[in-house]
């Protein structure tokens, strides 16, 4: 064992995982993500493989992109990591299975506390789900914007199974007058000025029988770092809803306004959900569903192909629970498009694989790809803005060369 695998070691025994990897080390392999101030380190967490380090404290992880171009379901080991507050994750003897407890209090008529044999009870589920940060490819917004400077990897798809959220909540019987359902986890502040993370669903989207409280990733256990060993997986929408740790449900009668969600996680009340760079939106609204997007992963920037040589472009699409219809290609910088052939359909939430069977000529090339969801939604051929750096869903563009 290795001096940085003891101290590896040592930090989830002790809890301090986060201060171990405080500094990077002289023999860590960079990473380009593509944008100004975009080198990261790649960097070995508990339960990962090498992935890109966008902050220390709280651990924030990105997955490398080419990880997306080796199927539709990104392994756990592989998946991105995101928290908000400073004593992230929890340490393990706050998630002991045997000691570990859900509770359900407010508006219901038995307030309940469950262990995990007790989830375990309710009929089980799957969904296949892409979980995505809503800050994913902040780092490419111009003019920057403030936050964690991600390229495109804060995202992730998975096999989700655990107990549907309906059935825990009317097992304690929800009051009439509910408006929504509060849920929080076991990460801390340090500073107890700063607000906890605390998340809210209406009710009726509570009560979807699509919200699940999930134990199982990928047909085994959550990670430590995504959220073992329970979390709230909110099929289709951002990742802000998805609260690791999960330990508190509280079903309450009004809009819970707690600083995650008003004033955080908000975007401008418009149908593009963005304004012009550097005004101010005259109103927002919590950010909900994603919206449609479209990634070519087998190239990159700058590869070099051989002409007149057929290859097969390759790629993921994904949008907020419509499901993709079509996914085009065009190389004549939007003027034609081709359409690619859709991969097996895993279900509305998930990536949707696609392949197009392609004859580079000589010359510079530049790419692009763009879906279209069941409802006609498409990607704008140009960036859209906002002030927190959500929801970036342009038409992809790589740039390669053939010869």
């Amino acid at each position: 064992m290795n001096r940085r695998k003891f101290l590896l070691r040592t930090a989830i025994m002790t809890g301090g995982m986060a201060a171990t990897f405080g500094a990077g080390a002289a023999d860590e392999e960079m990473i380009d993500l593509g944008f100004e101030n975009g080198k990261r380190p790649l960097v070995e967490y508990p339960q990962k493989r090498p992935l890109i380090r966008v902050t220390t404290r709280p651990p924030q992880l990105e997955t490398p992109f080419s990880v997306f171009n080796n199927g539709p379901i990104t392994p756990n080991d592989a998946f991105f990591v995101r928290y908000h507050l400073t004593q992230s994750p929890p340490p393990e003897t706050l998630l002991r299975p045997d000691r570990f407890r859900l509770n359900l209090t407010g508006n219901v008529k038995d307030a309940l506390t469950f262990s995990m044999e007790d989830l375990r009870r309710f009929e089980p589920v799957q969904v296949t789900a892409v979980n995505q940060c809503s800050g994913n490819s902040r780092g490419f917004f111009k003019p920057r914007v403030a936050g964690g400077q991600m390229g495109n990897g804060a995202m992730g798809n998975a096999v989700w199974k655990g107990a549907r959220l309906k059935d825990v909540l009317a097992k304690a019987g929800v009051g009439a007058t509910a408006k929504q359902v509060m849920f929080n986890g076991l990460d801390q502040a340090i500073l107890p000025q700063t607000p906890d993370f605390v998340k809210a669903l209406d009710i009726d989207q509570a009560m979807d029988g699509e919200t699940m409280l999930a134990y199982e990733m990928n047909g085994e256990a959550l990670p430590w770092l995504n959220g073992y060993p329970l979390r709230l997986v909110v099929p289709g929408h951002y990742g802000t809803y998805w609260v690791k740790h999960l330990h508190e449900i509280k079903v309450i009668d009004e809009v819970f306004n707690g600083f995650w969600m008003n004033p955080g996680y908000r975007i401008p009340d418009n149908s593009c959900g963005c304004v012009e760079p550097g005004v101010k939106p005259a109103k927002t609204i919590p950010i909900s569903r994603f919206n449609v997007r479209s990634f070519l992963t087998s190239l990159k920037d700058g590869d070099k192909l051989k002409s007149k040589q057929a290859i097969t472009l390759r790629g993921i699409a994904f949008d907020g629970g419509y499901g993709i219809t079509e996914v085009a290609v065009s190389d004549d910088e939007g003027k034609n498009w081709r359409t690619a052939q859709l991969g097996k359909d895993l279900g509305k939430y998930s990536f949707r694989e696609w392949t197009l069977q392609y004859v580079p000529t000589a010359g510079n090339i530049t790419l692009r790809v763009k879906a279209t969801n069941r409802t006609g939604q498409s990607q704008p051929m140009e960036p859209l803005w906002n002030p927190s750096g959500y929801m970036r869903n342009v038409v992809e563009t790589i740039t390669v060369s053939a010869g």
